[in-house]
């Protein structure tokens, strides 16, 4: 019964729990079991099972006396690394704050574990959260528990995708219920792609961002990934909520996301945009793109072809405002307050020593772009330019959004490919992010759902995005796709 734990969804949980068919001890002791025996995928940078073992105590003693506090309670999940944690080191996958341990726990974490979620560990990533594949951690790559069945990659270990691929892997290995994970310019929706599970994005605003280690401030959202619809739902739940820390956390009571499930989309009408239609895309991307326009459909949804026309420069506007805004925020690490310091004959020689060793090539290689784009002379022909573009890609939406409900497109335009494979071709490992990106800049909630699997055997996501704040019907669209792709997400490593 124990390894079977592992294989509940968080609305199974929550529900074997309020029966009184386990407890929150033996939910949370498998999952710590799973945590260790699934090492060799590196998709913890730190596992904490005392302390999920104390919250679980905790949950149970609460749901023997009627007080559990709602549905995470005794959930066990996992922190993407970019969470502050009180008491827990929070690296952000980088050599430049290993050791640091917070005094304060971010706005979402804390949120988390005021409902009673317990959380297993922190989860491996791109090192601050820049990049697509988990492979520029300090410490190691992650690794996908899927392996493709053919073709030139079977049997190779493949990327579980990225930022977020620590937690991405994590739950599709089944080593906890959901997990936190960030998404800037995709970095929720694309993992989850690759590993076969459901990643969703909230509206800017919708989640704080205090106490999350900062990478692009007006891009950086939190959001749950699951292993179902509902399970995000769920989690969303526990997540949301305005925070007074942080300028950009929008004053708004957080609904029911759940509310919508179940409802279908029968009136509804689904934009189809059609310059998602990269160049070169996998002819088994569009099909399965038209396959989710037909589930749709036939359930009762009116399909629409809709235009956004400047979509074509989401990704080379991305690709200025995110690296500049990191610029700015990664100034901060100097060796001077906290983090990393490498000593020098002056001070000038300290700071340069210590960010030199204490960042990453491609952490270096976007802190570069971003000081370009915002020096003296390239400020206006870069960057600001930029920030009109992204004006205008919002427009787009705006406009079609007065003609349709939610939009369907690719999550990502390929499936999950081999470790090493385009690591060193930075430009490649950028045009994953092509499909996820417009709704970043936007500020637009969107959710990626496993929908089927490709020529090679590896899970494909179809990216539904909604109007901003309406997360409900998003949820609603998702949850019928869903249930027509029939999706299963198998067991990796056996029954254990």
């Amino acid at each position: 019964m124990t390894s079977n734990l592992t294989h509940l969804t968080i609305a199974e949980a929550r529900d074997g729990l309020t029966a009184g068919d386990f407890s929150a001890v033996e939910l949370t002791t498998a999952h710590n079991t799973a945590v260790e025996q699934a090492r060799d995928l590196n998709a913890f940078i730190v596992e904490t099972p005392e302390l999920a073992l104390d919250g679980a105590k905790a949950s149970d003693t609460r749901r023997a006396a009627g007080d559990a506090r709602g549905a995470m309670d005794g959930i066990p999940i996992a922190m993407k690394d970019l969470f502050c944690t009180e008491g827990v080191q929070t690296t952000a996958g980088s050599h430049m704050l290993e050791g640091f341990v917070p005094e304060y726990e971010s706005f979402v974490s804390r949120k988390l574990k005021e409902a009673g979620a317990v959380t297993v560990g922190k989860t491996n990533m791109d090192e601050y959260a820049m990049g697509s594949a988990t492979l520029s951690s300090y410490y190691g790559n992650t690794i996908n528990p899927w392996k493709a069945t053919s073709g030139d990659n079977a049997g190779k270990d493949l990327v579980p995708g990225g930022s977020s691929g620590g937690s991405s892997s994590a739950i599709a290995a089944r080593l906890a219920l959901g997990a936190t994970g960030t998404d800037t310019g995709g970095s929720i929706r694309q993992p989850a792609s690759f590993t076969g599970i459901v990643g969703m994005k909230p509206t800017y605003g919708r989640c704080s961002r205090w106490g999350i280690v900062a990478f692009a401030s007006s891009l950086d959202q939190a959001g749950p990934m699951t292993r179902t619809v509902r399970d995000g739902a769920i989690m969303l739940g526990s997540m949301a909520g305005h925070d007074p820390m942080d300028s950009t956390s929008t004053p708004m009571d957080v609904p029911d996301f759940e509310s919508g499930l179940g409802k279908g989309v029968k009136g509804l009408r689904v934009g189809i945009p059609k310059e998602y239609t990269a160049d070169g895309m996998p002819e088994e991307i569009t099909t399965l793109w038209q396959q989710g326009a037909d589930w749709l459909k036939d359930a009762g949804a009116e399909i629409v072809e809709v235009s956004l026309p400047h979509s074509k420069y989401a990704l080379p506007t991305y690709y200025i405002v995110a690296p500049a805004e990191a610029s700015s925020n990664l100034a901060r690490y100097d060796g001077v307050r906290y983090g990393l310091r490498v000593e020098g004959d002056s001070l000038d020689d300290m700071y340069m020593n210590t960010r030199a060793e204490g960042f990453g090539e491609e952490v270096q290689r976007r802190v570069l772009i971003g000081t370009y784009v915002l020096s003296a002379g390239y400020y206006d022909a870069y960057y600001v330019k930029a920030q009109k573009v992204r004006s205008r890609i919002a427009g787009d939406f705006t406009a079609a959004f007065e003609d349709v409900d939610v939009l369907l497109a690719p999550t990502a335009p390929s499936p999950a490919f081999a470790i090493g494979q385009t690591f060193d071709d930075p430009v490649a490992m950028y045009l994953n992010d092509v499909f996820t990106v417009p709704a970043s800049l936007a500020g637009l909630p969107a959710i990626s759902v496993p929908a089927g699997m490709s020529n090679d055997g590896l899970p494909l996501g179809l990216q539904l995005i909604s109007r901003a704040f309406d997360e409900v019907t998003l949820f609603q669209v998702a949850d019928a796709l869903e249930q027509a792709a029939g999706f299963e997400l198998p067991i990796f490593g056996g029954e254990g």
